[in-house]
């Protein structure tokens, strides 16, 4: 059955015509626990990187640094011991962690470029200063 939002359609096999139907219908199960999985790290990630955003944003601010090397080493090394303790490789923990944190950065420098006045935007006179040539405030 295809979901209509998204055309996905979780029966989707070439194996279909090859495989013993009742191989198919456990096969199919199991890729179903994969889907719901697959879709709850989606929403965790996008609930990461919100907080990360602002973090971004904090940043941004404070004129702080995009990364933070001791904290991404730290976060690195308690993911490794999870992955352990979670019978998961710690080298693809590790490269996943570090996918991530290149995005982060890379998020955090945008956020950071954005905040900073253009070089080539018009000066915005503040409040009492004169406007231009001739002119005498803001009420002239």
């Amino acid at each position: 059955m295809t979901h209509p939002r998204s055309g996905f359609d979780p029966a989707a096999s070439s194996l279909a015509g090859d495989v013993a139907p009742e191989v198919m219908a456990e096969l199919l199960s199991v890729r179903s626990s994969i889907d719901n999985i697959d879709a709850t790290l989606v929403y965790l990630l996008a609930e990461r990187f919100k907080a990360t955003q602002r973090v971004g944003h904090l940043k941004a601010e404070h004129d702080l640094p995009a990364g933070d090397p001791q904290r991404e080493a730290a976060q690195i090394a308690r993911l490794r011991m999870l992955a352990e303790e979670a019978q998961l490789d710690p080298a693809f923990a590790e490269k996943f962690l570090n996918f991530i944190i290149s995005e982060v950065i890379r998020h955090h420098q945008a956020i950071s470029e954005n905040r900073r006045p253009s070089a080539e935007a018009p000066a915005v006179p503040s409040p009492g200063t004169p406007a231009g040539p001739g002119t005498t405030g803001p009420h002239a």
